[in-house]
């Protein structure tokens, strides 16, 4: 099934995957919990216990307003909605949420908040173990 694999500090990517619970799972390493924050037809697939586990803060997911309601830890998945399971994006969902979570972000805490900025990813290069290096 066509999915959009989101990573904390990567593009988007669209990738085929085997439909089922142990390929969900492997994409989000570890233990999936869906959410439906749209009204599009769409999932998002992340990892249960990303923010327990100190997986990196990803994206965070805002309302119509732009006020942030989520903030997902972790790789995640946008996938389709059928009428029984999760089914692959159309190309319209593919290129909508593509754009939506096409720039990554940087969480910084403060004492009294958490400060959400665009990652400038001309700056750094991601090695293969998620750290960054300049």
């Amino acid at each position: 099934m066509k999915v959009l694999k989101v990573k904390p500090y990567q593009l988007p990517e669209i990738k085929e995957i085997d439909p089922g619970l142990s390929s969900l799972q492997h994409e989000v390493e570890g233990w999936i919990e869906a959410t439906y924050p749209f009204e599009d037809p769409v999932a998002i697939i992340c990892n249960e216990e990303g923010k327990l586990n100190g997986m990196e803060y990803n994206r965070a997911i805002r309302d119509e307003n732009g006020e942030v309601r989520e903030i997902i830890a972790g790789p995640f998945l946008i996938v389709g909605l059928g009428e029984e399971d999760f089914t692959s994006l159309t190309e319209d969902m593919v290129q909508k949420y593509k754009r939506m979570f096409g720039q990554p972000e940087v969480f910084l805490q403060t004492q009294s908040s958490l400060l959400i900025l665009p990652y400038a990813m001309d700056e750094f290069s991601s090695r293969d173990d998620g750290d960054l290096e300049r």
